[in-house]
């Protein structure tokens, strides 16, 4: 069997998780981004520097394999249509990048296609929506988006006060969405190939960081009943479906305290909240995005055992050469799975890492990694 040569825009953590599991087969992986120093690099067949946001940069690397995908959706998406045109597959497609890269758009595409999701405004800029909440067209609180940009808890602000109006407020086209009474927030990862065969990963439950705006715990099975677990599968499945996407769509999802299941976004690619897959589930999100990508059939998402994960994030008021505080306590605990990303400096809230903790229940899962996240700090290494 000749294996087609794969193509990744992006080489931090989520490129070398996907590198890592292309090892088994030995598909060749090329991966593109600025740097070798990149936690990528060493595990791709090759690696070429450059900048995914430029056209050049983009289209001559994708003329170099026969399938191109990414591990972030903010690339330069003319390149990709132009690969497109020359026979170049490319997944997800651009025409579904386009729209879920601006978050106005992304929104309303779901009011178009009757997706659940909050009531939600554009607007040009801040000064725009600022003077719609004088005129008492938009009422306190809301939420506001970026349009474009926004990744890992950025891009977000949640506007409760006058006060927020004035401090909070961010700046560029925005989307200004209902504040939703949540009661807890899932996500859904759908796998989808060509032939339009599509498997869910079971629901998880993310808890946040109220800071960073960043997952810091999720556990699967998510606590929620056997009605809203299929509910909230069938809206991934549609989700993907009308995307007409191939590869991975991570549908992050609120469930209200009304108990309706709302859309709040999408990311068309391998997701933080898939990470606990690795080990948890008979096929990881990784492989399941490659032989999507491919192709190839599906892999069996059922999950193996119970699990949690927990974020290793930079600690508050460290930047700098990074050190793992606390690590060798946490590997002789049971069931606990330590992945390091091997970026070279950690800041503030900066995804350094994650650990994956199997058990024989959510809550026994939950306490060991509440003894991890209280065990390891990533600081910065003192006099660098």
């Amino acid at each position: 069997m000749q294996f087609p040569r794969i193509g990744v825009l992006g080489g931090g953590q989520l490129g070398k998780m996907l590198a890592l599991a292309a090892g088994p087969a030995h598909l060749p992986i090329d991966l593109m981004d600025a740097s070798e120093d990149f936690p990528a690099a060493p595990y791709a067949h090759r690696f070429v520097t450059g900048n995914f946001k430029d056209y050049d940069d983009v289209y001559n690397f994708g003329k170099t394999v026969d399938v191109l995908t990414i591990e972030i959706e903010h690339v330069n998406t003319e390149a990709l249509h132009q690969l497109v045109k020359e026979g170049v597959t490319v997944h997800p497609s651009p025409r579904a990048l386009d729209i879920i890269k601006d978050k106005g758009l992304q929104k309303q595409f779901y009011a178009e296609h009757g997706i659940p999701s909050s009531d939600f405004v554009l607007y040009p800029d801040a000064d725009a929506l600022k003077a719609a909440v004088a005129s008492g067209e938009r009422s306190l609180p809301f939420v506001q988006k970026s349009r474009t940009a926004g990744y890992d808890g950025r891009g977000v602000s949640v506007i409760k006060t006058a006060e927020d109006l004035e401090d909070k407020l961010l700046p560029g086209p925005c989307v200004a969405e209902d504040l939703v009474a949540i009661d807890k927030e899932l996500a859904v990862i759908a796998a989808r190939n060509e032939k339009g065969e599509v498997r869910t990963f079971p629901a998880v439950e993310m808890i946040f960081n109220p800071v960073a705006n960043l997952v810091e715990f999720l556990s699967c099975p998510a606590k929620v009943s056997q009605v809203v677990e299929e509910q909230a599968d069938q809206l991934a499945r549609r989700v993907i479906e009308a995307y007409d996407l191939c590869g991975l769509l991570a549908v992050e999802l609120f469930l209200t305290k009304t108990g309706e299941i709302l859309v709040n976004e999408v990311a068309p690619r391998p997701h933080n909240s898939g990470h606990h897959t690795i080990e948890s589930c008979y096929t990881s999100q990784y492989d399941q995005h490659l032989r999507a990508i491919l192709n190839w059939p599906l892999g069996s998402t059922q999950a193996k055992t119970p699990a949690v994960m927990v974020n290793l994030l930079g600690a508050e008021g460290h930047t700098g050469p990074a050190y793992y505080q606390g690590l060798e306590d946490c590997l002789a605990l049971p069931g606990v799975n330590i992945h390091l990303y091997g970026k070279v400096m950690t800041k503030p809230f900066r995804k350094m890492g994650h650990v994956t903790v199997l058990g024989d229940s959510v809550e026994a899962a939950m306490a060991t990694a509440r003894q991890v996240q209280d065990s390891i700090s990533v600081i910065a290494i003192e006099g660098s």
